[in-house]
């Protein structure tokens, strides 16, 4: 499994969080019963088939031994087996935050240095 899971959320979802001192998720995951997150592999396909052409991202980065016994790898689109986190994230855990921007062509721009 990777050492470093990713989270894309809106920066009004992140300043909150940040504010409360608990991360509890986007709706898509109040409505799940769990965070979503994604690998390396995984992340740029998350932001083009769910946050496809929205602005006003984040790019989080969270070492998986951080979040302990709550993350599960589960099966989820096609077959590949993604981090679902059953717990509150805690911000201080958070390895990084990166802004997530638009490029000309309507795609997300990812950090250089991520895998």
């Amino acid at each position: 499994m990777a050492d470093i899971i990713y989270k894309i959320c809106t920066d009004d979802l992140w300043r909150e969080a940040l504010q409360a001192g608990r991360f509890d998720g986007a709706p898509i995951d109040l409505a799940d019963g769990y965070i979503h997150f994604s690998t390396a592999v995984q992340v740029r396909e998350t932001a083009a088939k769910h946050f496809a052409g929205q602005s006003g991202l984040m790019l989080l980065a969270i070492p998986t031994d951080a979040l302990g016994g709550a993350l599960k790898w589960e099966v989820s689109r096609g077959g590949a087996l993604f981090p679902h986190l059953y717990a509150p994230l805690d911000p201080t855990s958070v390895l990084w935050t990166k802004p997530l921007p638009l490029g000309a062509d309507g795609a997300h721009i990812f950090p250089d240095d991520l895998p």
